[in-house]
């Protein structure tokens, strides 16, 4: 460990694809903990599916903008530690991100006004990082020193150009879903304003054009349309599994249709 920051608590939320069964994530607390004692650690999830990137892009960017200007986020989903891909940190909208270059951070990049990268320079993690927990041994410490009041000019040298996944954008009227849920519902990237009034969309092998204002008001039995909390339409059916009606995932392609 190269440093104990016991002056600053800050937040730090954690994003992985880690689940609780192992001891991953215990770890990273501890490391936190031990590199800087004050900053409060927030689990957003470690449910996200292995090797996941888009679902990573996914969860960061609908979760960020609710913790407190400054919060400090860990996201690890990262298929390629070990290799030569880069440790960053960014700063951006008022938070800072830390993570593996590899496309992780592309849904709040994409989207922001501006940002800046840094390499992360490897004194700010363990002494000899190992080649397959990257979590425990830089971005942990990273996202530490950061959360505890490091200056983002001190993490490394600015680099240009982050990875980033394909635009999650709806062109000529096609797109993708994004997410399904525990309930089953299917998170689409169309916005409203993607849809003409009373548009319908196209999924799988079906065309639904029924709206619902809420989950409540929706049809028992039928496929409907909702605005859902993350300001996506989402493809949904009233306490059952859309997503299972539907035979969809996450990446399957949604059109635009007519009614």
């Amino acid at each position: 460990m190269r440093r104990r920051l016991s002056g600053l608590g800050g937040f730090l939320t954690l994003t992985t694809d880690f689940g609780t069964e192992d001891h991953y994530v215990g770890t990273m607390k501890a490391v936190v903990a031990s590199v800087a004692p004050r900053v409060r650690v927030i689990d957003i999830t470690h449910g996200i599916p292995s090797f996941d990137i888009p679902e990573g892009a996914f969860a960061i960017a609908q979760t960020y903008r609710y913790s407190p200007l400054g919060t400090v986020h860990v996201v690890v989903v990262d298929p390629g530690v070990g290799s030569s891909r880069r440790p960053i940190a960014v700063k951006c909208a008022g938070h800072r991100f830390v993570a593996p270059d590899n496309g992780v951070l592309s849904q709040v990049l994409q989207h922001a006004d501006s940002f800046e990268v840094r390499l992360i320079d490897e004194r700010h993690g363990l002494s000899a990082p190992s080649r397959t927990f990257h979590g425990r041994d830089i971005f942990a410490p990273m996202g530490a020193c950061l959360a505890a009041g490091l200056p983002f000019e001190e993490v490394g040298p600015i680099i240009d150009s982050p990875v980033l996944l394909p635009s999650t954008a709806v062109v000529n009227g096609l797109g993708r879903v994004l997410h399904v849920d525990r309930f089953g519902n299917t998170v689409t990237s169309f916005r409203e304003h993607d849809l003409h009034q009373g548009g319908c969309l196209r999924i799988g092998d079906q065309t639904v054009c029924s709206w619902a204002e809420s989950y409540a008001s929706a049809p028992g039995d039928g496929l409907f349309l909702i605005l859902g909390s993350s300001g996506f339409v989402e493809v949904s059916l009233n306490r059952a599994s859309a997503a299972e009606a539907l035979a969809i995932r996450a990446g399957d392609p949604v059109f635009l249709a007519e009614a």
